[in-house]
């Protein structure tokens, strides 16, 4: 799948979220996102990066960020990971992978020398006319907030 560049138009967005209801990139139009995909809610390392979003929180937002969690998990899942985890984003739920396959976040991996199809741990960054403003991809769990923060001058 390929993966999205600075100046390309951000796909389309429409999924089902833990806050009720769907949130759609187009209805956040003018708001600056950082959409961060991640393989599966509650399992270590995708804990680790939703508690480093939630913990910088409020310096994206001041900052005039959105930030959206996706995963293939089904919404009652997420509902559970934010609850236990006490996030107060947003997780979307995408059991099909199309967003995921639209945004370059599906695809193949290789781990401990085994090869499969699965999500790629990355985050894009839209601007507010919807265009990708920065895009990583193969991110670490670790560190990678603070990366980003730096990566936007946040800090």
């Amino acid at each position: 799948m390929p993966r999205l560049a600075v100046g390309d138009t951000a796909p389309d967005l429409t999924l089902p979220s833990t806050t009720g209801g769907e949130i759609s990139l187009q209805d956040l139009r003018g708001t600056s996102v950082v959409v961060y995909f991640y393989p599966a809610a509650g399992t270590p390392g995708c804990t680790k990066e939703a508690c480093d979003f939630r913990d910088s929180l409020a310096s994206l937002t001041s900052a005039g960020y959105a930030v959206l969690g996706v995963s293939p998990d089904p919404v009652d899942k997420l509902v559970a990971f934010a609850e236990a985890e006490a996030l107060t984003f947003p997780l979307l739920s995408d059991p099909d992978h199309e967003t995921l396959e639209a945004w370059g976040a599906w695809g193949e991996k290789t781990n401990y020398g085994r090869t499969y199809t699965g999500v790629i741990r990355s985050t894009v960054v839209v601007d507010p006319d919807g265009r990708v403003a920065l895009a990583q991809y193969n991110v670490r769990a670790t560190g990678h907030v603070a990366k980003l923060r730096r990566d936007l001058g946040i800090d």
